[in-house]
C-alpha cells in the first residue's frame, strides 16, 4: 500500500537562502534528528545537487541498526524544486518532491513524500504501529530546524 506525506511551511527567507541550503547534500544531516543516526557516505564534496547525483548514507531509525540508503536526485528545476527517488533503501517506494515557491520576502516549502514499505500485510501493521509517527517526526524536527535556522534575524 502506497502512503503520502505531506509537510507544507512559511519560513521567514528568501528563495536564494532556500536553494543554497536545500542544494547541498551535507545539509541533509542537519535537518536529521540526531537519534536517526545519518551519515552521508558520498564524496560529494561541496558540490550542489544536479539530476542523476547519487547519495549514500546510512540512517538508524529503529533500535540503532544502520541501514543503508541510497538516492538519486530524479528531478532539478533551480530555484524551483528537486525529487529524490530511492534507488537502494528498507522502502519498498520512497519518492520525495521538495518544492519552492517564492512569496514577497519568504519562500512557500512544500514536501511531499510517496513511499510504501515491503511486505505486504506486515509492512501495513508496522506504518501503524511506528513508521507512519517516525516520518512525521523527522519532519517536524526539520519544520522546527528551519524556523530556528532561518528566521527573520537572519535576513
Amino acid at each position: 500500500m502506497r502512503y503520502d506525506l505531506y509537510i507544507e511551511q512559511h519560513p521567514s527567507y528568501n528563495i536564494e537562502k532556500a536553494w543554497s541550503f536545500f542544494s547541498s547534500p551535507h545539509n541533509l544531516s542537519e535537518i536529521t534528528p540526531e537519534s536517526m543516526g545519518f551519515v552521508v557516505l558520498s564524496d560529494v564534496k561541496d558540490k550542489p545537487i544536479f539530476k542523476g547525483m547519487e547519495i549514500g548514507y546510512t540512517v538508524s531509525p529503529v533500535l540503532g541498526i544502520p541501514m543503508w540508503w541510497k538516492t538519486v536526485i530524479s528531478q532539478v528545476k533551480d530555484h524551483e524544486s528537486v525529487t529524490d527517488f530511492q534507488k537502494e533503501c528498507p522502502y519498498k517506494y520512497w519518492n520525495h518532491f521538495h518544492e519552492f515557491i517564492p512569496n514577497e520576502n519568504r519562500v512557500q516549502m512544500k514536501d511531499t513524500v510517496d513511499y510504501e514499505l515491503p511486505m505486504g500485510i506486515l509492512g501495513a501493521i508496522a506504518h501503524q504501529l511506528f513508521v507512519k509517527e517516525k516520518l512525521r517526526s523527522i519532519f517536524d524536527f526539520r519544520y522546527r530546524f528551519l524556523n530556528d535556522l532561518f528566521n527573520d534575524k537572519h535576513n
